[in-house]
């Protein structure tokens, strides 16, 4: 591809993911956001709960001054207390929209595009009610949204096997829920992550072409799922080039082919596209950076130069 990469996309980084002292809401929240506003290359960035109100309004006004799409990520709120949205226990499922509206209220706060929530767990004998208790959940979710603001909000598609064991899941049952809800609510969506297809079984062309009118939301990263011995086994999102991993340069430029196919990269709309990669062990998290860069620079540079966009099928719009 000859032409920059900024025209398709607004490039991004998963903060707390790259940074993973942060996750919790706390650690060197400052510092490191500081580290993706002052990198030109980024022109998005994604980032979670920030629990000091101080620490927030200092990363709000140095977020503000960045030129940069924000997005949350409400998924960390979720994993790390245990809470379901489709938990089957009403109890709990409300314990869980009410942590999500939190997160909501405060990606507000921060002045973000875009919030991002996963499905949770569930059990094989009991799969259409936690369905029907997810779909409730997020009608609840998408009306708070609308009702504070043009904020988008996607559900971003995990493995249902391996290590999140999430409901949502395969394409044909994402397609089923974004189909369902969008009939109700424009301002959903899904997000799709290059290292969770080969978690859920299926190729970039199974795992995109389903959904391909709900994506409004991308990201680009790696997994180990051939080694249940090795530290980074599962949704740990690894370096590209991992040992015994599944994604590098090809298959980076297999995505951005389907997504380019899909109309979701059309030079016209710039979608968010974030690294998602996580340090292994005492590995440098500025290293682990720079090798997405330098991966998707590659990748770039082979990717074939897309059809014009009134050649492709059309896809429905958004940015989150």
């Amino acid at each position: 591809m000859i032409e920059s990469i900024h025209k398709y996309m607004k490039l991004g980084l998963v903060h707390f993911m790259a940074y993973p002292s942060t996750i919790r809401g706390e650690g060197p929240i400052l510092e490191t956001i500081r580290k993706v506003a002052v990198d030109e290359y980024f022109s998005a960035i994604e980032i979670t709960t920030i629990k000091d109100p101080e620490i927030r309004r200092q990363a709000k006004k140095m977020l503000d001054s960045s030129h940069m799409r924000i997005a949350y990520g409400g998924q960390p709120r979720l994993l790390i207390t245990g809470q379901n949205i489709n938990d089957l226990n009403e109890e709990g499922r409300q314990t869980a929209l009410a942590n999500m509206k939190e997160g909501i209220d405060e990606a507000y706060e921060m002045g973000a595009a875009g919030f991002a929530f996963l499905s949770g767990k569930y059990a094989e004998e009991t799969k259409e009610e936690s369905y029907q208790a997810l779909v409730s959940s997020t009608r609840e979710l998408c009306a708070y949204v609308k009702s504070k603001g043009d904020m988008k909000i996607a559900l971003e598609v995990f493995d249902y096997d391996i290590a999140k064991k999430s409901l949502i899941g395969p394409a044909s049952l994402a397609l089923r829920y974004a189909r369902e809800i969008r009939a109700e609510y424009d301002n959903f969506g899904l997000m799709v992550d290059l290292s969770h297809i080969p978690m859920i079984h299926e190729t970039v062309e199974e795992a995109l072409l389903p959904v391909k009118d709900y994506i409004i939301h991308a990201h680009i990263g790696n997994t180990v799922i051939k080694s249940p011995e090795m530290q980074a086994y599962g949704d740990e999102h690894p370096r590209f080039g991992f040992p015994n991993s599944e994604n590098d340069v090809d298959q980076v430029v297999e995505y951005l082919r389907v997504l380019f196919n899909i109309g979701f990269l059309n030079g016209e709309t710039l979608p968010t596209v974030s690294f998602e990669v996580k340090p292994v062990g005492d590995e440098d998290p500025d290293i682990v950076v720079a090798n997405a860069k330098r991966t998707l620079n590659e990748a770039w540079a082979k990717t074939p130069h897309p059809r014009p966009l009134s050649e492709r099928e059309g896809r429905g719009d958004g940015i989150a």
